[in-house]
């Protein structure tokens, strides 16, 4: 499975990214994928070769860049529940600090790098995202609604954008939550809201997951939630992508 290291430019600087694309045939349909807050690592990279593999060309840009190349924060190979205090006590500022215009500026740099690739395809692209990416995900599709035509988010705050973003999405969406990060009468409402707007959607709680569930080097993961994620995520991309 090829892959690369790339840098993006962006108005505040470059942002270093991972692709990673099939090694035959092409050009590929295009998916933006947004890592969880620990950001760009193994695990990610494993995950953008899986969804490679697929069919797809996968970018997934370091979005905490301006605060230097990933791994930003020094992370231990498994990130148990000894570790993550001081992990979180890194990671936390970085997501303050990403504010809803420093995303939006960098989706615009993102998409316009990914869809320029010599190997990805003309026509509409997908956006994920995990934990905090995926909140970054649901704003980059509501941001470019003729561009993006799926989006997905796992374990992550999506209900963060609130209802006038969602009214601007037009991507098929399929959001999928931790037990122990929303409550059904949370959800309830964030459905409404996705109804109200009109949005083609599916928005479930996973089963006996905690937030992080797809993420094998943390004791939140979940083999059963990483696979019901991948049984969700690619039949929304095979819906909405042509795979040529």
């Amino acid at each position: 499975m090829p892959t690369k290291t790339l840098q993006i430019p962006t108005t505040d600087g470059q942002a270093d990214a991972f692709a990673a694309f099939p090694g035959v045939g092409g050009p590929h349909p295009g998916v933006l994928m947004y890592a969880d807050g620990f950001g760009i690592r193994p695990v990610l990279r494993e995950m953008a070769r899986e969804l490679a593999g697929h069919g797809y060309y996968v970018l997934v840009p370091n979005f905490f860049y301006r605060h230097g190349p990933a791994p930003v924060v020094e992370l231990p190979e498994y990130i148990g529940e000894e570790a993550r205090p001081a992990v979180f006590a890194q990671v936390m500022p970085l997501i303050k600090a990403h504010t809803t215009e420093r995303v939006l500026s960098d989706a615009d740099a993102y998409l316009e790098f990914l869809t320029t690739q010599p190997e990805v395809s003309a026509g509409p692209v997908a956006v994920t995202g995990y934990c905090i990416g995926g909140l970054l995900a649901v704003r980059t599709a509501a941001a470019h609604p003729g561009q993006v035509a799926a989006v997905a988010a796992f374990h992550g705050p999506v209900g963060a954008v609130g209802p006038d973003s969602l009214s601007k999405l037009t991507a098929h969406v399929h959001f999928g939550h931790a037990e122990t990060d929303i409550t059904p009468e949370a959800l309830y409402e964030l459905n409404q809201a996705l109804d109200t707007a009109g949005v083609d959607y599916t928005s479930e709680i996973y089963p006996g997951t905690v937030h992080g569930f797809t993420m094998s080097d943390t004791d939140a993961f979940s083999p059963s939630g990483l696979q019901r994620h991948w049984d969700r995520l690619l039949p929304l991309l095979d819906r909405t992508l042509v795979n040529n």
